[in-house]
């Protein structure tokens, strides 16, 4: 009881706070689409950047780490996807839309808070390695499959410029790319522009926690009931399960393994509806599993952090 007390009903409370910010007017729809452009484009891409500019990559970066959890996240894609496809019967480009539903967990809105409040500082590391690679592996993933289906009559050429220009057009892969390029560097901010950044990732995580809240408020529960409750079973319990398992045969050290498991059990993030909405798929069915899979989580994220204790 005291990991829901204390460690996932303060970060669902932020959420909360942002939800009731704009169903009681406090904040307008176009306020908090500003809130969450400068969370989402400036400051948790800053975020990114100062935690892999100052991680040692040496250290952190475990193929056993990322096999354990990407194999998840893929067998979620694919389930997602198929599922869909074959028990939904849904067009090929909605499932692959679906499909990226499962893939994408809310890796930095709610991984970040609640891994650190539950296991502390030093577990971080292990989810910025994740982190890391998160948001290109999964675009890549989903607009790879996406340009394929899609149509056969591009060359490969022209849907591989497709697949980079719409990866590296995201802010929080520039943010990650950044990273990495000052951390192997080994470059040195100046101070006042090191003071800077480590007052916009102060505040980077709470504005989007909030700004997200507001975002929930506009989506409404509407769509296929079967595929939203796939959504919801996928990214919730299969692919924890399925990272879980993985780390226990690789024998990951306790903090990977926690790291892991908790940040593959967190609802898909709203990059989810980004990518259904940018191919104008499944949109319905996206937002409606963010919003539900989010409140679902506050109960299921609660049951990993006991059997991990």
């Amino acid at each position: 009881m005291s990991a829901l007390l204390d460690v996932i009903i303060p970060v669902f409370l932020i959420i909360g706070f942002g939800y009731c910010a704009v169903w009681v007017r406090l904040f307008s729809i176009d306020t908090i689409d500003s809130l969450m452009k400068f969370s989402q484009n400036f400051a948790i891409p800053v975020l990114l950047f100062n935690a892999i500019a100052k991680v040692d990559l040496g250290n952190i970066f475990d193929l056993n780490l990322f096999f354990s959890f990407y194999v998840g996240a893929t067998a979620g894609f694919l389930i997602g996807f198929l599922g869909s496809h074959y028990l939904f019967s849904r067009p090929l480009e909605d499932s692959v839309a679906i499909g990226f539903c499962c893939l994408f967990s809310n890796s930095v809105m709610l991984g970040l808070p609640i891994t650190e409040r539950a296991y502390g500082e030093d577990t971080l590391q292990h989810t910025f390695a994740i982190v890391s690679i998160h948001a290109p592996f999964c675009y890549f993933l989903g607009i790879t499959v996406m340009e394929l289906v899609k149509s056969s009559e591009k060359s490969i050429s022209k849907k591989s410029g497709v697949i980079l220009k719409a990866m590296f057009s995201n802010a929080l892969v520039v943010g990650i790319v950044l990273g990495f390029l000052v951390n192997i560097c080994d470059i040195n901010l100046a101070k006042s522009i090191q003071a800077s950044i480590d007052m916009i990732t102060a505040v980077a995580l709470p504005v989007a926690l909030f700004g997200m809240g507001g975002v929930l408020y506009q989506y409404r529960p509407e769509g296929d009931i079967g595929p939203i409750i796939m959504i919801c079973a996928v990214s919730l319990l299969i692919h924890p399960a399925i990272v879980w398992i993985a780390g226990l045969n690789l024998e990951l050290s306790n903090m990977q393994l926690r790291s892991a498991v908790i940040t593959a059990a967190m609802a898909p993030g709203i990059n989810t509806y980004v990518f259904a909405n940018m191919y104008g798929k499944a949109k319905r069915v996206a937002s409606t599993g963010v919003l539900l899979s989010t409140a679902l989580s506050i109960g299921t994220v609660w049951v990993w952090l006991n059997l991990l204790a």
